[in-house]
């Protein structure tokens, strides 16, 4: 009895251990499979090797960014109607330069050993908001994708009628005004920044040698006016002072702002503050709904005074709130105010003034030299101002 149940345990343990050394097989075929194959998919590996590079070459990036945008500004005085070619280039880089700005900003390792420089009040702002509120962020993300490409639209949307063009413009305002209105919702009442996402920051390599300190080996032993001034009793060396004394004091001197909360960099409207906030998003909508109604007549002062009316109000108003401006709060409004001066290239203001002193400023520098070339690019960018609303929109 004893036997059989033995033989019988043998026989099991057998089994066992064949069927253990068959699913090991298997498996080990199965590794060797899957790793003949290619790992990932092609278009993520793709995308991580683009996002390497980017992160990795930031300068260069942006340089070359630079170089495309600026050909696509030279291009119209070389080439005749080709603005809608020019103008898809022209968006395109802009929306291939917010995508690298979105990789850099989720990027977590710094292209470069030296310590990244002090950031913006500007980026402190909107970096905290748009980590604080997802919402903030892809709404944000749509008025500068709309900004990017508005006149591209327009110029589609032209060559398919006039009634189809204004349809679409008037969209694109709406578009705009209701997501700078959440935009004034989610950041509970405060003034909007022209740039509502954080712009690029310089990386430690563009910043000039004195504000990085990359320890890199000089090739050869630095001198004793290098070195600084030599203490007779110590043997010590004092390093020399910079030219500008004041200005090297200041930055690296913390200003109130610098320890303020960043949300309080810009401060609650309330009152007739939020109102101006409010007349403001909403000018841009108002103001081409009337360019829309006196279409047929461009020379007419209503729009002009409807729009520039509105604008002026809400900069008149924000200036009545109590407590004064932050430093943020200064440098936006001076941008709303420079924002002012493109009134003269507007409807009536352009139509009536501006542009025939332009015109004929550009007619005496025809045939001439150089300033010839001068007056053909002022030409092409007069044949913007004329044709396309967007192309004098600054918010």
């Amino acid at each position: 009895m004893s036997e059989t149940i033995e033989r019988t345990y043998t026989l099991t343990e057998t089994k066992t251990n064949a069927s253990q050394t068959e699913t090991e097989q298997k498996t080990t075929a199965k590794s060797k499979v899957q790793n003949t194959r290619p790992s990932g998919n092609p278009i993520t590996n793709t995308l991580n090797r683009y996002t390497n590079f980017v992160t990795s070459n930031a300068s260069q990036v942006g340089q070359l960014e630079s170089a495309l945008r600026t050909l696509t500004y030279i291009i119209p005085a070389r080439f005749k109607d080709v603005e809608l070619a020019t103008e898809t280039l022209h968006s395109g880089i802009s929306l291939l330069s917010l995508y690298h700005d979105s990789l850099l900003s989720r990027s977590a390792l710094p292209s470069s050993s030296a310590p990244p420089p002090k950031p913006t009040l500007h980026n402190r702002y909107t970096k905290f908001w748009s980590k604080k509120s997802p919402l903030y962020r892809k709404v944000a993300t749509l008025i500068t994708i709309i900004q990017y490409t508005e006149l591209l639209w327009e110029m589609a949307a032209k060559r398919r009628g006039e009634q189809t063009r204004w349809r679409v413009v008037i969209g694109l305002e709406a578009a705009k005004a209701m997501c700078r209105l959440i935009l004034l919702r989610l950041t509970k009442g405060r003034p909007l920044l022209t740039q509502p996402l954080p712009e690029r920051e310089a990386e430690p390599e563009q910043l000039p040698p004195s504000s990085s300190n990359e320890s890199t080996a000089p090739s050869t032993p630095p001198s004793e006016a290098e070195m600084g001034w030599k203490m007779p009793r110590t043997g010590f060396h004092l390093p020399t002072l910079p030219s500008n004394i004041s200005a090297y004091l200041l930055s690296r001197v913390l200003t109130p702002d610098d320890i303020k909360p960043a949300p309080s960099l810009l401060p609650n409207l309330q009152g007739t503050a939020i109102l101006a906030e409010c007349l403001y998003i909403l000018r841009p909508l108002i103001y081409v709904m009337m360019l829309e109604k006196y279409a047929d007549d461009k020379k007419s002062w209503k729009p002009w005074l409807v729009g520039f009316g509105i604008e002026y109000a809400s900069r008149e108003l924000l200036k009545k709130k109590v407590g004064g401006y932050g430093t943020l709060e200064k440098e936006e409004m001076a941008r709303r105010e420079w924002g002012l001066m493109w009134w003269a290239a507007r409807s009536a203001g352009y139509e009536n003034l501006v542009g025939p002193w332009v015109k004929g400023v550009t007619d005496g520098m025809k045939g001439k030299p150089l300033v010839g070339m001068l007056a053909g690019v002022v030409e092409d960018y007069q044949y913007l101002w004329d044709n396309y609303y967007f192309s004098t929109a600054t918010l």
